[in-house]
This record gives structure tokens, sequence and C-alpha cells, in this order.
């Protein structure tokens, strides 16, 4: 019989998944009561839960999102305000599909962080690209891009990113080139891609943060009115439970 040479064949086409349904197909005599298109079928089918774990692994490593979370773990048993409706909701991903954005406040350690990766990492799982930045992080990788003359290129990356995280956002005024670099990537995202902006600071409290009026007045018009709004309360659940973050499911910023 041709099996060997046959996996060999499936594995230098790189349909590993095919190969290793039939090398098991071939190993499982029950499988031989199965028809032909049956047998097809579940090795194509494999085939393609393969390709989809690789790619969703691709890109959650690429999203390199701060910590491991995911929509399920959500605790709502905390009294933080956490709307479940609105929850379930958005655990759908229809608000990336739609380009809304969602901005999380409260204070430290009530999980907006958490609550950022886990509506991020659904949105992975979903099939979107992601991907996460603190925001100190986010404006020195462009000062840096912007000395360098890749500035460019960055902004293009920020723009194609389907789902683009921004945690600790406005917990310092902003500077001129932070502001107006800021801006230009809201403004290449409008109405076709989403945003997720954790944040300390109350909503009302960011037009004096990003300083410029103007400049304020277009981020703003750009984020704040075409988002979903969750609005943490209550103490800190990493002092309640005083473990770090990664180990608190559905737990602290």
């Amino acid at each position: 019989m041709l099996i060997k040479p046959t996996i060999e064949r499936l594995r230098a086409m790189r349909l590993t998944g095919m190969a290793e349904a039939f090398s098991r197909q071939m190993d499982d005599v029950q499988m031989h009561s199965l028809s032909f298109e049956e047998r097809v079928s579940m090795m194509v089918d494999h085939q393609w839960m393969v390709r989809q774990d690789k790619a969703l692994g691709r890109r959650l490593k690429n999203a390199r999102l701060k910590m491991r979370a995911c929509v399920e773990d959500i605790d709502y048993t905390k009294s933080r305000g956490l709307d479940r409706p609105l929850i379930r909701s958005l655990s759908t991903s229809e608000w990336v599909s739609t380009h809304h954005h969602l901005i999380i406040v409260g204070a430290s350690g009530v999980g907006k962080t958490y609550l950022a990766c886990a509506f991020a990492q659904k949105a992975a799982r979903d099939g979107f690209t992601v991907l996460y930045y603190a925001a100190r992080r986010l404006f020195r990788e462009l000062a840096l891009a912007r000395a360098d003359g890749s500035l460019d290129k960055l902004f293009a990356k920020l723009a194609r990113v389907e789902v683009l995280v921004v945690d600790d956002w406005a917990m310092s005024p902003l500077s001129d080139n932070e502001r107006r670099d800021f801006l230009e990537i809201c403004d290449d995202r409008y109405q076709s891609r989403s945003t997720i902006l954790a944040s300390q600071i109350p909503v009302a409290h960011w037009h004096e943060r990003i300083g410029d009026p103007t400049l304020a007045d277009s981020i703003l018009d750009r984020l704040v009115h075409n988002a979903y709004k969750i609005e943490l309360k209550g103490p800190s659940m990493r002092k309640m439970q005083g473990g770090s973050d990664d180990k608190v499911p559905g737990g602290g910023e």
C-alpha cells in the first residue's frame, strides 16, 4: 500500500493535519466502516482546525497582551458595577466588526487591564488582529520611530491592526508630539478599526490631559462618541486577593 509515501507527500505540501488524520484513520479499524466521502471530510476538517489553531497562536503572539485573560473567566461576584448583559454582548466581538471602540475606566486594581486583555483575546479568537500597548511604551516607540525615520512605517502598522489596546491611557498630560501622533493614529483608524482604552482617569478629564483644545476635540470626537463604556467601581481586587494580576481570574488591573 502507498500509505507512507502519501503521508510524506501530504507533509511536504504542508498538509500536516491531513497527514495526521490519515495516519490515525489507517490505524483505527472502526474507520474502515465509513464511506470515502466521510473519511475525506474528517481529514479536511482536521487540517482546517490545525491551520485555525496555528493562526490563532500567531495572532495571540503578535498581540503581546499583558496578561492571560478570557471573557469566560470574568468575575461578576465583586461589587465592580459590571453590566453582565453588556459584557456578554461585547464578548461576541460584534463591536469590532462594526468598528466601535471600548473605553474601560476605574481606579487602580479594579480589573481594567484584565477586561481589556479579555476582550482583545476574544477578538483574536474570533479572527481579528490585536496589538497591546501600555501608553508609555506606545509614545516611546513613536518617539524612537520619529528619530530614526520609521514613523510612517509604525503609523501604517498601527493603522492595520484591527483591535489596538492602549492601557494606562492619559495617566499624565500629553506632550505636543504625543497628542499629534495620537490624533494621527485615531485618524488612520477612524470608522475602520477598533480601539480599547483603559484608564484610571475619568473620560471627563481626558480633554485637559490631552492639552491642546483643538487636538483634544479631534481625538475625543473620533473615540468617545463611537465607544461602549465600562466604568469599574469598588476596592482594588489586587489588594483584596493579595496576588499578582496574572494569578487572579477576572482580577485586578
